[in-house]
């Protein structure tokens, strides 16, 4: 009888210990969808308000939480360092992206942001396939998200640029980007040795060549879009084959001398391809209805291509928002009805802003101007040898950096430090150079505040060049028609950074926040460690409340 009576206890105690040995489920949502909107400036959630539809854009402003300050808290603000920071929780002073190219010393040359010599090309052009992750130096919010499930979630990044799909897939996740010479979605060996079937059938379908074949109309009436300046002006650049810049543009006569089927990328019809494939990961991957958190980060790579060619006050640039913004609708009305509303979590952001046409801001009588680059170094030239004897003194020219001579300047026993303060003096001479620092200062000082702290932020011990330059504000180096972007002004840093969906409750707030915030905020919601150089801090309005 005791030893029945032992037996029943031991059962007993087993089955308790199996009640309270296995821990309830950590609450998270089924999925993530990260948004990234190449050169969006948080001043198109409002200026095109009027014909927004209530279910896309709309939605991250009454129904989630939108801080309406956020900026970028570095320079250069460049679509690589961009993704990276947002993915990573800090910025390029210790993630390494610290722009899209940039020069590499010991190697003598410059390298690409997710350039990979060591991988493959898996579908597409072998050309397109030297991609990975591997030059970002710590991990993404990706990367805990699959870490914190044992790699149990699957994380997707899609972009028609390679950097907008590498970089936030992180190091552990899966990444397709668009090869404009094939016309299909790839990836790379670092990623798979084949592509899943569902990739391959939907590069089946050849959509690029279906949206290449009409003509990119606006979709309201053109002298309805009020927002913008005159459709066919001087300050945008055309198509070539084109003389001007004015509605309609007939894509497959433009075809030939504009990329052949990478012209999908300059036209709104790229966000429908993007989108296109977001569907088929969703569908091919049954993102977010295996029992795990899953995370899709989608980057619409099309309206910085637009934005390029025609600035942020074309028509065109409308146009693509508002097509955008009817998209989003329907792509956030499918996770309604395949996910569940509120059953899963999105955050909108850009990876920078862009600068307005410095011909344009002229003709309005606005302070602005062009940095003839090529003209500035003959003379920095000039001086370097006249200061320091006969040389090659400038080995590169990048991203507003100056990268000196340093082995002939140990070899003529120059000091290096010394020098770089005289050629920092020197740049101040040019108009349009409004303030320039020394790789010196940048190691031996903290800065606060300014150009400098964003400098600074920026800046990394081993990639970044001896001198590093400001330009005025609203000047841009080399500019004739359209615009760009990478300096540390607000029209470049001033970005959306709003969530949506799952844990969040309406709300907005006009207090200064960073882009490196998104990542640990999404880490406290998602109840994982923060990427392991995550300088950010947690958006307290979003998590806890005003």
């Amino acid at each position: 009888m005791k030893k029945i009576l032992l037996c029943c206890c031991m059962i007993l105690s087993q089955w308790s210990y199996s009640q309270t040995a296995v821990p309830e489920k950590v609450d998270r949502p089924k999925l993530v969808v990260g948004i990234v909107v190449d050169q969006m400036r948080q001043e198109y959630f409002y200026r095109f308000y009027d014909r927004y539809t209530e279910r896309g854009f709309k939605r991250f402003m009454y129904e989630g939480f939108m801080m309406s300050n956020g900026h970028y808290n570095y320079i250069p603000t460049y679509t690589g360092p961009g993704h990276a920071s947002v993915y990573t929780g800090t910025t390029p002073a210790s993630h390494g992206i610290v722009a899209n190219d940039w020069y590499v010393r010991k190697l003598g040359k410059t390298v690409y942001c997710a350039e990979d010599s060591t991988v493959t090309a898996v579908g597409g052009r072998e050309r397109s396939g030297k991609i990975s992750p591997r030059n970002m130096l710590t991990t993404t919010i990706t990367d805990e998200l699959k870490f914190a499930t044992g790699k149990r979630s699957k994380t997707i990044g899609i972009a028609i640029k390679d950097r907008g799909a590498a970089l936030p897939a992180g190091h552990l996740g899966e990444a397709y980007w668009y090869d404009g010479g094939t016309g299909e979605f790839m990836t790379s060996s670092y990623y798979k040795e084949t592509l899943p079937e569902w990739v391959v059938e939907f590069n089946k379908k050849e959509l690029p060549k279906k949206y290449l074949s009409q003509k990119w109309e606006p979709l309201f009436p053109i002298e309805t879009y009020v927002q913008s300046t005159v459709d066919d002006n001087e300050f945008e650049a055309p198509f070539i084959g084109m003389e001007g810049t004015a509605f309609p543009y007939n894509l497959p006569d433009l075809m030939e001398h504009n990329g052949g089927l990478g012209l999908i990328s300059s036209t709104p019809f790229g966000n429908t391809f993007t989108l296109d494939m977001a569907y088929a990961a969703l569908d091919g991957e049954q993102l977010g209805k295996r029992g795990e958190t899953d995370f899709l980060a989608v980057s619409f790579s099309s309206p910085d291509y637009i934005g390029h060619r025609f600035g942020p006050s074309s028509a065109e640039v409308e146009d693509n928002y508002l097509r955008l913004d009817r998209e989003l609708a329907a792509f956030f009305d499918h996770l309604d009805k395949e996910i569940g509303e509120g059953e899963y979590l999105v955050f909108i952001t850009a990876d920078h802003g862009v600068a307005d046409v410095v011909r344009y801001m002229q003709s309005e009588n606005v302070p602005a101007g062009s940095l003839d680059t090529r003209f500035v170094l003959t003379q920095l030239k000039g001086f370097t040898n006249e200061q320091y004897g006969e040389g090659n003194w400038i080995i590169n020219y990048s991203n507003e950096q100056i990268f000196l001579n340093r082995p002939l300047a140990e070899e003529k026993g120059l000091d290096l430090e010394q020098m770089q303060k005289e050629i920092a003096t020197f740049m101040l001479r040019f108009d349009g150079i409004k303030e320039a620092y020394t790789a010196s200062d940048m190691i031996r000082l903290e800065y606060a505040y300014g150009k400098r702290n964003l400098l600074q932020m920026g800046f990394n011990h081993k990639a970044s060049g001896d001198v590093l330059l400001v330009l005025e504000p609203a000047w841009l180096t080399n500019s004739v028609r359209g615009t760009t972007h990478g300096t540390g002004y607000t029209y470049d840093t001033h970005v959306p950074i709003a969530f949506y969906g799952w844990g969040i409750k309406p709300g907005s707030s006009s207090r200064y926040a960073t882009i490196t915030d998104i990542a640990p905020t999404l880490s406290v919601l998602l109840k994982t460690r923060l990427p392991n150089g995550a300088t950010g801090q947690p958006i307290y309005e979003i998590l806890d409340g005003e």
